[in-house]
């Protein structure tokens, strides 16, 4: 496993060591530090992050809610493996709350406010850094939530994208996709500027439903490198409703 990045550790000094654990067990998580599927144990965490056992666990146990961690029935602890299913229900949730929200901030965003967030938008193209191009491609699905001024749609968005986020790190290399992300958040801004909120929320669809495509097919084309327990498919049954 690689070292803890000392510029991380360096932003991190200041604060408590529970909420240290937990940010950078959670950023080791979402940037594959920890591969899918891979076992953890208390003491591995604790020798790797140089901490006691108390903030570590209460760490993995605010992990586990959040989905990246599982128990391991044998004793210890897994890092959930991707679910493709979960991909799937997951988007098509945040279809519906993004829906909603941009038809909201087409009625209620403020041109200072669209323009803060063109300003986020722009900084993720020109200011590569995978890390900034992942906090960039947060901050717009949130912050154009928050232009609905719905703080429980703005809130819901968020935790939805924060879900998918160890995703986005099969697509971060792509600068094919990262342009193409750019161009659809701008076409976006341009409709909720106008007003437009049909066309906005068609485009946040559509936006949305290539993200997951691109995703689903970035954890395929990863499977052998992800490994048996690094991805599951856990499919409805051909009752339910899809």
């Amino acid at each position: 496993m690689q070292t803890m990045n000392t510029d991380r550790a360096a932003d991190n000094a200041a604060l408590p060591q529970a909420e240290r654990a937990l940010q950078d067990i959670r950023t080791d998580i979402l940037s594959m530090a920890f591969a899918p599927g891979e076992p953890v144990s208390e003491r591995a965490l604790q020798d790797r992050y140089g901490m006691s056992r108390t903030p570590i666990r209460a760490a993995l146990a605010a992990l586990t809610a959040e989905g990246l961690v599982d128990r391991d029935p044998r004793g210890g602890y897994i890092i959930a493996p991707i679910d493709l299913q979960e991909i799937r229900d997951l988007f098509e949730f945040r279809e519906e709350l993004e829906d909603t929200a941009v038809r909201l901030a087409c009625r209620r965003a403020s041109p200072e406010a669209l323009a803060a967030l063109r300003a986020t938008v722009d900084r993720g193209r020109t200011d590569f850094r995978v890390e900034d191009w992942l906090a960039s491609g947060l901050d717009v699905h949130v912050e154009l939530a928050a232009l609905s001024g719905n703080p429980f749609l703005r809130d819901a968005v968020r935790a939805a994208v924060g879900r998918a986020l160890r995703l986005r790190w099969l697509l971060a290399s792509d600068a094919a996709q990262r342009e193409a992300a750019w161009q659809e958040h701008t076409e976006i801004l341009d409709l909720v500027a106008a007003g437009d909120a049909d066309e906005a929320a068609r485009k946040v669809r559509l936006h949305t439903r290539a993200v997951r495509d691109q995703i689903l097919e970035a954890v395929e084309g990863a499977r052998r490198f992800l490994g048996m327990r690094g991805v599951v498919d856990h499919k409805r049954n051909d009752g339910d409703t899809q």
